[in-house]
């Protein structure tokens, strides 16, 4: 009896010591949201004057000290009307926001999920500026009044997040998919400037690395809304000022491929060079295809022509072109760019760390980042091209979200 007594006690013990580590992968992760209180005495709001917020769940053990911050995406408005339209949804505005968000992915608190990040303190960023969290201008016609303040939301976030621990981070990591993936381009060394001198700071954009590339009709239709978009939400004054002074269209600096020469802080790339919004939205934007003879291939590569895929070789081509300093000339830097048709890899726990995720020489999209950001070994992994790599799925999912 004493003998079975002595046993259930070590189980007891080892289940509560091992408990955080167990969880079961069917299980979600449900975060509440923090709303920044003191944001409107710096005029840092959504849209729609609402209070900006972010979702925190804390670290453990020894990620105690350790943190990610995930920017969310979600498309842009460059234009009056759809930026007012933008306002009245949870693209523009913390009151239609879900008040609990799922963390999974890079942001899972399962060991056996996320292996190198499940017990750092991780923090998601609500967006709702609608600029990537670079704007600070307003408008107000006396009818319709927005506030394009995205940079004042970002900077509101992180002096809420400094006396929660922030201000003690060993190492940190600052990541964002799609939009807010390209937020990572663009406020990346201004957040190791905020962090201890001495901590870890690195960066990390996933689907973010959008192409300043012609569409089907050679219009450089992202190059044109871009240009709205930085005009109308005051954007230019808070690009970085190395990119904007050497190059003579200073707009252009908000695309990724040219502020990256100026980043200083260790970066990595994940993206696909197929990437389903540039896809979609880039290279075969509606306005390019009015009659939709490329419907059919959107929705399956396989049912795409010769000449189709030979149009999406050339946005693969384009964007190692694209990387290609990056790529040869930097070791501490990383990048993992496949060939899948896929838009945000790091948030979804399939295609993150699962046992049919995606890979590249047989590594996942967690064991590259991993591998990068510890300096256990240089990751710089490019896939082969369409159709070659056979571990992609979800090929041509659906975009949630469009331009605006």
């Amino acid at each position: 009896m004493m003998k079975i007594r002595i046993e259930i006690t070590l189980c007891l013990v080892l289940f509560l010591v091992l408990a955080p580590f167990c969880i079961c992968s069917g299980e979600r992760l449900l975060v509440g949201m923090t709303l920044v209180r003191n944001a409107t005495a710096h005029g840092a709001v959504c849209l729609d004057g609402s209070l900006p917020a972010y979702h925190l769940h804390r670290g453990f053990g020894a990620g105690s000290n350790n943190w990610i911050l995930q920017f969310e995406g979600g498309g842009w408005c460059n234009d009056i009307s759809s930026c007012l339209e933008r306002a009245k949804t949870r693209r523009g505005s913390t009151r239609y926001m879900s008040k609990l968000e799922v963390f999974s992915g890079i942001l899972s608190n399962n060991a056996s999920l996320n292996p190198d990040f499940y017990n750092w303190n991780r923090v998601k960023l609500r967006y709702c500026d609608g600029a990537s969290f670079s704007g600070d201008s307003k408008f107000d016609n006396g009818t319709s009044l927005l506030y394009f303040r995205g940079q004042r939301i970002w900077e509101a976030i992180i002096h809420d997040l400094l006396p929660k621990g922030l201000s003690r981070a060993r190492k940190a990591l600052l990541s964002g998919c799609s939009a807010g993936g390209l937020a990572t381009f663009l406020h990346c060394d201004n957040f190791t400037k905020m962090l201890p001198s001495n901590a870890s700071v690195k960066c990390l954009s996933d689907a973010g690395f959008f192409l300043d590339e012609r569409d089907i009709s050679l219009n450089y239709s992202m190059r044109s809304f871009y240009h709205d978009l930085v005009a109308l939400q005051g954007i230019e004054q808070n690009l970085n000022p190395n990119c904007t002074r050497s190059i003579s269209n200073p707009k252009l600096c908000f695309f990724p491929q040219y502020a990256l020469n100026y980043i200083s802080t260790p970066y990595f790339i994940l993206n696909s060079a197929y990437d389903v919004f540039q896809f979609h939205h880039s290279l075969v934007p509606p306005s390019a295809d009015l009659h939709g003879h490329w419907n059919r291939c959107k929705l399956d590569p396989a049912a795409c022509s010769a000449y189709q895929i030979s149009v999406l070789q050339g946005l693969r081509r384009d964007m190692l072109v694209a990387l290609y300093a990056f790529y040869k000339n930097s070791r501490r830097d990383g990048m993992f760019l496949n060939s899948c048709f896929a838009h945000c890899q790091s948030e979804s726990q399939d295609t993150w760390f699962a046992v049919d995720s995606p890979r590249i020489h047989n590594k996942t999209i967690a064991e590259a980042v991993g591998d990068w950001y510890f300096s256990r070994k240089i990751t710089k992994e490019i896939d082969c091209p369409y159709p070659c790599d056979k571990t992609c799925h979800n090929l041509i999912p659906s975009p949630q979200v469009s331009l605006r």
